[in-house]
């Protein structure tokens, strides 16, 4: 819509919902037309002067909402009935007294104006004017005119989503008629000064609405200073601080309060805290809306007494405890919303009593235990919403009575048992969403019933059976997820229907995939992978689905040749675990959308696709564990946004150096070429232009993963890596995850220092090549390594100290080599054992047997001193069995020398290293007696 190219949507929307009831309903509407018709010349010409100051813009700022929440006609502006020779009194949102003829209304809101508000406006002739609305215009960060003060008599004042801009004027206290105001949903500031003259001089002031008005600088307690003639307060998101006063709770004449804290807060918790009073209400409240705040901690058993209660909502509010029972005697609400707090114990039955309620939302707490069987009493419910709690136990059968529910969401809780046949009696239900619970049993016939359903969610749960053939019958069903359960058997044959997403991965279900799998025109999400499917009847046919963007057929036995012709419109191919044979056939056209390509483990031959240049946007690129043979694919270069490039375990062979001056890969963040046959030496051209592996706090540092959005449907990259020494499916990538793993070819030569630059590496194997020379020291740079394997190479010299600094360090193997000298110490380096440092016959110290100094390798601590008194004694006590003199010999030896590991052997009951070492050393002890 164009809404969202001009106007955030929760600006327009929370709009509707919160100010729908407001100012509109105490202003005096165009509609009511004087029945005289004595428009003075001098207004008619002001408001003629007035129009000719804006444009009109159909598309503008809230145009959208106008049309669709408002009726106003499109394309139709109220100024547009405004001509002269026409008595002014009967133009559209023109009001006027019945006796003097003055205007005393005028109602704009809605009417697509567009333009600076002139702050000399003739509209300041209307000198009469009781009623003012501007609301939903375009005034393009106009400022409200001081000249405002001049509406002495007004009465009624709205600017909302108008566009207006800067401070409020300090001149709008001193309207002293002013009964309602709303300033909200514009990017106003209200000062302390400014707001502190309206409390004191607004005595007469019922409504206030100041949504989204910034008061950062306003102490909520000036708000317990306002006209006890109050019935209506919004402050939604206008950065108030610190203790609001409940003494707001306690207005004689209040009806609807809002507050909301801080905008968007992910933790739930704002700067903004009330205590909900614990008796002393106002008896007239109607209207609770308390949001992204700390609301006292529990909700208190008097939130029973507010019997006029229409409007209860409380989310994100820090609420913790049970709902109190009293609850139960707010016979007149038609709204309770509680989500997204700490509230645990089970939902109370007397919410059955709630028989006026159309919505209740208790989604994302802590409630446990049944859903109580009496919720089947709230006949009014349009919306249930119960979903990401604890509750458990059987989903009761009571819920069929809900006939006007048009949604029924329960994913994420522990429900078990079968999914009620009953509830094939919603017959108004479009979504039903059961995802992620422990439901068993079949899929129940009777949501055969369920022919308005749009969106049908059984995923995560344990259903097994059949796939019943009705599912694709339903005739509105647009999205279906059945994936992660245990349905078995073969796909029937697909009706032509509405379907857009289709995912019944991770079951049982076997045969081939059936070419009726065309008439689903509309599909652009199919997901069939982690079955036992065994066949492609006709691979061309994914062709005919030209609204397809993501396909998944991965961990399937799918044989046979990989479809030449594919979709045009395809995002995301996911083909790997299979048994696809043959070349690549397929050729990618130019404009190719594709971002994700999937062919690992597979048996495909022959030369990578060259058309994959065509793919500009592609980001992941798995073809490893194939028997692709072919030289580098140098030509990748020129993908800008590519980020996973995995060419492991096929016969790709040759140099691996960039063939181009201009940078390479700058996006790229994993990079697999093992188990090839690339030769020369390292890819240094392409490793200084590696930006992505060199900034670890490129992306704030915060967890997000490689997924592609396309409108409606989202799918999360995959791609098998070596994880320390093992491999592994990364079912999710983070985005600040990167590696370069080269092992298992015959590279040369040295490791260059500007792998040191790498400083987001997570892990680097260089293992099983050729490589010779020094490890160099700028490894020590890159502190977020967590893997490191150079084993199995030529390599010389010293382990560089630098080393030490690797404090994420996990897994370290430089195996094979021909290091020499001492091991150094310290950090990580001190968790690893002989296995790390093996086939390097000059190394020496902890935790090698051999030694540096030739006598054995000193404690490295007080703390091993102490480890070796003790095992000292130990010695000394053992000696009563081979003489005394012998173990106390060994005792002093083990404390002055170390432990040695064929001691270590001897006494924990393990085989020595040794029995030399161990002969050698009995020698010494009988020498020194």
């Amino acid at each position: 819509m164009r809404i969202f190219t001009k106007l955030s949507a929760p600006l327009c929307l929370l709009f509707v919902f919160l100010c729908l009831k407001t100012t509109f309903s105490s202003s005096i509407h165009a509609s009511s037309f004087s029945t005289t018709h004595l428009c003075s010349h001098e207004e008619a010409l002001a408001l003629l002067q007035f129009k000719t100051s804006f444009s009109i813009d159909y598309t503008g700022l809230c145009a959208d909402i106008c049309v669709d929440f408002f009726s106003t006609k499109p394309n139709y502006s109220k100024i547009e009935s405004w001509k002269e020779g026409i008595d002014c009194c009967s133009w559209d949102g023109v009001s006027c007294d019945n006796v003097t003829g003055h205007v005393i209304a005028l109602n704009l809101s809605c009417s697509f104006l567009y333009g600076t508000f002139p702050s000399n406006s003739t509209l300041f002739f209307l000198r009469n004017l009781q009623s003012l609305n501007l609301a939903l215009n375009d005034f393009r960060h106009s400022k409200i005119p001081s000249e405002i003060s001049q509406f002495t008599r007004l009465k009624h004042l709205d600017v909302s989503s108008s566009g207006f801009s800067g401070q409020v004027p300090t001149e709008i206290a001193h309207l002293p008629k002013l009964v309602s105001l709303n300033l909200s949903y514009s990017d106003l500031i209200l000062e302390t000064t400014t707001f502190k003259n309206l409390v004191h001089n607004l005595t007469e002031v019922r409504e206030l609405v100041l949504n989204r008005v910034n008061m950062t600088s306003v102490n909520p307690r000036f708000f317990m200073n306002l006209s006890s003639s109050l019935t209506t307060l919004r402050l939604f998101y206008c950065q108030l601080r610190g203790n609001f006063p409940n003494s707001i709770f306690r207005f004689p004449n209040l009806k609807r309060f809002s507050l909301g804290g801080k905008r968007f807060s992910l933790s739930g918790k704002g700067n903004l805290t009330i205590d909900l009073p614990s008796s002393n209400w106002s008896s007239l409240l109607q209207h609770l809306y308390l949001s992204v705040m700390d609301c006292g901690r529990r909700l208190p058993e008097s939130i029973g007494d507010l019997k006029s209660l229409q409007y209860l909502n409380l989310p994100q509010c820090n609420l913790e405890g049970s709902i109190p029972a009293s609850i139960g005697n707010l016979r007149q609400l038609t709204s309770l919303g509680l989500f997204s707090n700490n509230l645990s114990g089970q939902i109370p039955s007397s919410l059955a009593n709630l028989t006026q309620l159309t919505s209740l939302d208790l989604y994302n707490n802590q409630f446990s235990g049944p859903i109580p069987a009496s919720i089947g009493n709230l006949r009014q419910l349009t919306s249930l919403r119960l979903s990401s709690n604890n509750l458990s136990g059987q989903i009761p059968s009571s819920l069929a009575n809900l006939t006007q529910l048009p949604f029924l969401g329960l994913s994420y809780n522990q429900f078990s048992g079968p999914i009620p046949a009953s509830i094939g009696n919603l017959r108004q239900l479009t979504g039903l969403n059961l995802y992620s619970n422990n439901l068993s049993g079949q899929i129940p016939s009777s949501l055969a019933n369920l022919t308005q359903l749009h969106y049908l969610v059984l995923s995560y749960n344990l259903l097994n059976g059949t796939l019943p053939p009705w599912i694709f019958t339903l005739p509105l069903l647009e999205y279906l997820n059945l994936n992660h359960n245990q349905l078995q058997g073969q796909i029937n044959q697909f009706r032509k229907n509405s379907l857009t997403r289709l995912d019944l991965s991770n079951n049982k279900l076997q045969g081939s995939i059936p070419n009726s799998i065309a008439n689903l025109v509309n599909l652009s999400y199919l997901n069939l992978s982690s079955n036992h499917f065994s066949d492609l009847v006709v691979p061309e046919m994914f062709s005919v689905l030209q609204n397809l963007e993501i396909l998944d057929l991965s961990h399937n036995n799918l044989i046979g040749k990989i479809p030449n012709c594919l979709p045009k419109s395809l995002s995301v191919l996911n083909l790997q675990a299979n048994y696809f044979d043959g070349i690549i056939a397929f050729v990618f056209p130019e404009g190719c959308g594709l971002q994700y390509l999937n062919l690992h483990r597979n048996q495909m031959d022959g030369l990578l696709s060259r058309s994959l240049v065509n793919c500009s946007k592609l980001e992941v690129l798995d073809v490893g564990n194939n028997s692709i043979e072919d030289t580098f694919p140098h030509w990748l270069e020129s993908l800008p946004d590519l980020q996973v490039l995995v060419l492991r375990s096929n016969k790709f062979h040759g140099s691996v150096q960039s063939t181009k001056e201009s940078p390479s890969f700058p996006k790229l963040r994993v990079l697999d070429l093992s188990s090839n046959y690339f030769v020369g030496a390292l890819p240094i051209r392409y490793i200084e232009n590696f930006n992505a592996m060199m900034d670890p706090h490129k992306d704030g540092g915060s967890l997000k993963y490689m997924m592609v959005s396309t409108g409606a449907n989202s799918y999360q990259y995959s791609v098998v890596v070596t994880w320390k020494g093992f491999d592994y499916e990364l079912q999710k990538i983070l985005t600040t995850f990167s590696s370069i793993h080269l092992s298992n070819n015959k590279f040369e030569g040295e490791i260059p220092d500007v792998i040191g630059k790498l400083s987001s590496l997570k892990g680097l194997n260089f293992s099983h090549n050729n490589l010779t020379g020094h490890i160099p020291p700028s490894l020590g740079n890159l502190t977020n390594l967590e893997w490191l394997d150079l084993s199995s190479n030529e390599l010389a010299g010293k382990i560089p100290d630098e080393l030490v600094s690797l404090t994420q360090l996990s897994v370290l193997n430089l195996s094979n080599n021909h290091l020499v000298g001492r091991i150094p110490q310290g950090n990580q380096l001190n968790t690893f054992g002989n296995g790390s440092y093996e086939g390097n016959l000059e190394l020496c110290g902890i935790p090698l047997s051999k030694s540096c100094d030739g006598i054995g390798t000193p404690p490295s601590s007080f703390q091993e001193k102490d480890e070796l008194w003790r095992f000292g004694w130990r010695v000394v006590v053992l000696g009563y069995g081979c003489g005394v003199v012998f173990g106390l010999l060994m005792g002093y030896l083990v404390f002055r020398t170390g432990k040695p590991k064929w001691f270590v052997s001897l006494f924990d009951g393990r085989p020595s290293q040794s029995g030399r070492k161990m002969r050698k050393a009995r020698r010494l002890v009988q020498r020194r007696s």
